[in-house]
């Protein structure tokens, strides 16, 4: 199907572009979202006496997108989820989960303008791009942690498998530290018993010498 593009979309062209795109991709998304129209005489004249109008406009909401990529740009959100051990999701992050965490943070994100580039079902920080405009995107990273004492140790740096063994080896050593403190105990007990064996010898040899 022929058309002609009322905005930049990407891999197809510039406003006021006619190209040629399957008919499903067209009917399902160009034209109900008001990106094209059909290429015939009517909307051939529509779209030259309102040319000047919607390049007024697209210039007027690129430079809104721009200024909220320029504050949007490498923002990090932090999402919680319920995750396994390994890290693993019980579910994924969304594009309405990243578009809420920015909302919260005091950016307008509609989940259309998130684009993931597959579902997010690991802990620890993922990239997640915006598209603010036709020519304007900004790239913001979704730190997802089961805690925000965990989310801050990822912003550190740190994987989920340091994180895990980090957990072992202080689990480790508070075991460790349980036995050498029962050890010590024992030993002790010991050393009670064998001082007071020899207490009582030490009697039982006194009072033999009286007896004599």
């Amino acid at each position: 199907m022929d058309i002609i593009l009322l905005e930049r979309v990407a891999k197809l062209g510039q406003m006021g572009e006619v190209v040629s795109v399957k008919e499903g991709y067209a009917r399902n998304f160009l034209l109900p979202q008001g990106k094209a129209l059909r290429v015939n005489a009517a909307n051939m004249a529509r779209f030259e006496s309102e040319k000047a109008q919607m390049e007024a406009r697209n210039l007027e909401t690129k430079k809104e997108a721009e200024s909220l990529a320029e504050k949007l740009d490498g923002q990090k959100f932090i999402v919680i989820r319920s995750a396994s051990d390994a890290g693993s999701l019980y579910g994924s992050v969304t594009t309405r989960d990243a578009a809420e965490a920015a909302t919260e943070a005091g950016f307008s994100i509609d989940k259309k303008q998130v684009a993931l580039l597959g579902p997010i079902k690991e802990l620890g920080l993922h990239d997640v791009a915006v598209k603010l405009h036709p020519e304007v995107d900004a790239t913001i990273t979704l730190n997802v942690a089961r805690s925000e004492e965990e989310a801050e140790l990822q912003e550190a740096g740190k994987s989920i498998a340091e994180l895990a063994a980090e957990e072992e080896a202080a689990a480790e050593f508070e075991i460790q530290e349980l036995f050498d403190d029962i050890g010590a105990a024992a030993s002790d007990d010991d050393e009670l018993a064998e001082s007071a064996g020899v207490e009582t010898a030490d009697a039982a040899e006194g009072e033999s010498e009286d007896e004599a």
